[in-house]
């Protein structure tokens, strides 16, 4: 117990020491429209955030509340990724035809009904409210961030700023996950279960409304019919290595998270000494699950925040190459030290760090490389493959070794894929130099600072 609070306090502090330091990068930014555009997404975006994460400390408690079996938790759960990655790739694409902030909309009404539902005991009922939450989800994580692009290349922004308001982005999503499970948990011990569900919907309600009164519409291709967004996507994704590449990256380091997500804890409680688990009192569990959770959402912001540094000195598609690797790393202690408690947990908190600087690192790289038509479309391919790994590794009772080495194994191909993307980046910038002998390190500030040049290089290949 007193490691995991002082993992907290210590990395608090830190987190607070950084945070300072690169709040500097962000006031150099003076352009009012990007302060504009800032503050209107964000307030948006972690409204949306936080109507997902108040849900999930209660769920399965809930369920388990109305008498379901955890054979049956587990279908419900797997009925949320396999609608996410069926029907939520359908309803998410649709974003790019009928309008990003329409789907945004709609997210807040799937995810705001889904709520409702569990207000209900009844397995079918609850079943119904899975696949709507699934459906959500794609739309959480393709629409709202197709909507920013396509508002930021309109109001002709500079490119850090982008990267800026991303760092931002998720930099606050760890601070209101912290806030939301805290919320969560006064509903809940206030109300019961099903209050942090009200929460929810009380959040979704605020969202929407916001919505409607600041945010304007952007589409992709509105013209296209549906069946053209699809095809136009998938040829997007077949012609261009670059975007090939990155949903490789994408998928394969996502399906690792989720799949760690299932399986820290297990993990971690493994690693207790036998001894010490002996002479604990059974009442309070050896593993403080609130404290870790914390400090994993500090560690994420830590990661969010030294994005914003590492963009200073180069571009994502070359600091990301070694992040993964260190992602790989981390995931392969539970491997090779299963009982070595400390290490694991460190090693954990170094992933949590790593994700910090992924999700921000990827939606840069994404507003480079995908086409602005099919934007949506192309990000919810992306999920396809993640959803599927997750939900083979929900149906099957895999031993945590084999969960983990298969996940180092997706981390290392995402590596490999990161590694030729980044060569692929710099075979493009080369092709557009006047000068044939350009250095690397030029190449690399050229694709750090030329993304609109890049995005014309991508037409042509």
């Amino acid at each position: 117990m007193d490691m995991f609070i002082f993992a907290l306090v210590f990395l608090i502090f830190v987190c607070f020491i950084l945070h300072l330091y690169t709040r500097q990068v962000e006031q150099q930014i003076k352009d009012p429209q990007y302060r504009v555009l800032q503050q209107i997404f964000l307030i948006v975006y972690l409204l949306a955030l936080s109507g997902d994460w108040v849900q999930g400390p209660h769920i399965y408690a809930l369920y388990e509340s109305y008498g379901i079996q955890k054979h049956e938790i587990e279908i419900l759960f797997i009925a949320g990724f396999g609608s996410s990655m069926l029907f939520g790739t359908i309803i998410a694409s649709l974003a790019d035809k009928y309008g990003r902030r329409n789907t945004c909309l709609l997210y807040g009404i799937l995810y705001g009904i889904s709520c409702v539902t569990k207000h209900f005991p009844s397995f079918q009922i609850l079943f119904i409210g899975r696949i709507l939450a699934g459906m959500a989800t794609s739309i959480l994580f393709s629409a709202f961030e197709s909507w920013l692009v396509s508002e930021h290349r309109r109001r002709n922004l500079e490119s850090k700023t982008l990267e800026t308001i991303f760092g931002n982005a998720y930099f606050g999503n760890s601070v209101v996950a912290i806030l939301s499970g805290i919320i969560a948990q006064i509903a809940a011990n206030t109300f019961g279960y099903v209050a942090a569900f009200d929460t929810a919907i009380l959040i979704f309600v605020a969202m929407c409304f916001l919505v409607v009164t600041t945010w304007s519409e952007n589409y992709g291709d509105a013209h296209a019919p549906i069946s053209q967004s699809f095809l136009s996507a998938w040829k997007s994704i077949k012609s261009d290595r670059k975007i090939f590449l990155l949903g490789i990256v994408q998928a394969l380091f996502e399906a690792s998270m989720y799949v760690f997500v299932l399986e820290w804890t297990p993990a971690l409680t493994g690693a207790l000494d036998q001894e010490f688990i002996d002479k604990t009192d059974s009442k309070n569990p050896p593993i403080p699950h609130g404290y870790v959770f914390a400090t994993y959402m500090v560690a994420m912001m830590m990661g969010s925040n030294s994005f914003k540094v590492l963009c200073n000195y180069a571009a994502p598609e070359s600091f990301m190459r070694y992040i993964v690797i260190i992602a790989a790393a981390c995931l392969s202690v539970p491997i090779f030290l299963p009982r070595a408690q400390v290490t694991m947990f460190t090693s954990f908190l170094v992933f949590e760090f790593c994700i910090g600087v992924f999700w921000p690192a990827m939606a840069t790289m994404r507003s480079k490389y995908i086409p602005e038509e099919a934007r949506a479309t192309v990000m919810n391919y992306f999920r396809i493959p993640l959803n599927f790994i997750v939900v083979v590794i929900l149906l099957k009772d895999f031993e945590l070794k084999v969960i983990f080495t298969s996940c180092v194994f997706f981390l290392g191909l995402s590596a490999t894929a990161m590694f030729l993307l980044h060569k692929e980046s710099l075979n493009s910038i080369h092709s557009l130099a006047p000068i044939n002998k350009v250095s690397i390190e030029q190449e690399e500030q050229m694709l750090h600072l030329s993304v609109s040049t890049d995005g014309n290089a991508n037409d042509n290949v």
